[in-house]
């Protein structure tokens, strides 16, 4: 980004604005306008975040080599590279006490299934759990996650180190780099429930799942008292039908809401 002595002050940015639309009251342009400031400088500023993040020193390397299960047998956490040097890893809340997936952590996986077809491009992911590999390939079969690798740490020693000590149920994400066959730690979301500011659900800056950034533009705001839902009564199934064109096998997502 560049200096913020060289940026035009966000006001003056605003003032250029042209937008105007049916029927609105002068108070409303008025306060949009000073929104319109705001929001020139949240952009900034999370510019300002994201450049600091990617000057992170160095990270620690991995003290061993995290032997994960896989849809295919073990895998171990360099091969969840693949080709890419960097590796996203989403930790959901699905360990064996569970009698259902999280909810929360399923509508992050939501979204993340369809980002996630244009940032493998760049990047490896991978989401792992608690829950045997079977438990998860089902979960993720019903769901029709078909973008996502999902992998097993039943041994739990990936978890206690990059997720939390007391291998308690909670989400984690955490970014790996390789570089010359190292494979070092690079970031990992640090925000805890007790640093959410009063009256705040616990979360990350910035959010991860779209959905409550989507909430966040409209004049309810994410509520006060709703959170997903696994099921919300209506009838939807998905289902992936494999086939061959041209000599390659494609796959098919169905969904019917």
């Amino acid at each position: 980004m560049a200096d913020t002595l060289t940026l035009a002050p966000a006001r003056q940015l605003a003032e250029t604005n042209t937008a105007h639309f049916p029927n609105e009251s002068a108070e409303y342009r008025t306060a949009r306008n000073a929104l319109l400031v705001e929001e020139i400088e949240l952009r900034r500023h999370i510019e300002r975040v994201a450049s600091q993040r990617r000057a992170l020193p160095s990270g620690g390397t991995i003290p061993q080599d995290f032997e994960l299960v896989s849809e295919e047998g073990p895998v171990r956490l360099s091969g969840l590279f693949g080709d890419k040097e960097t590796l996203l890893i989403y930790s959901m809340m699905y360990g064996p006490q569970r009698k259902e997936p999280c909810p929360m952590c399923t509508s992050f996986l939501s979204s993340w299934n369809g980002t996630a077809v244009n940032l493998r491009e760049r990047v490896a992911v991978a989401v792992t759990a608690r829950s045997p590999i079977e438990r998860l390939i089902e979960y993720r079969r019903q769901r029709c996650f078909t973008s996502l690798p999902f992998v097993s740490d039943m041994s739990g020693e990936y978890t206690r180190t990059y997720v939390n000590p007391e291998d308690a149920d909670v989400p984690g994400f955490s970014v790996f780099s390789r570089r010359d066959g190292i494979i070092r730690h690079f970031y990992s979301g640090e925000m805890s429930g007790s640093m959410a500011d009063p009256g705040q659900d616990p979360r990350g800056g910035p959010d991860m799942d779209p959905l409550w950034l989507m909430l966040d533009l409209t004049p309810g705001g994410r509520g006060t008292d709703w959170y997903p839902k696994l099921d919300y009564g209506h009838h939807w199934w998905c289902q992936t039908r494999r086939f061959r064109r041209r000599g390659d096998l494609r796959v098919v997502v169905l969904m019917s809401f």
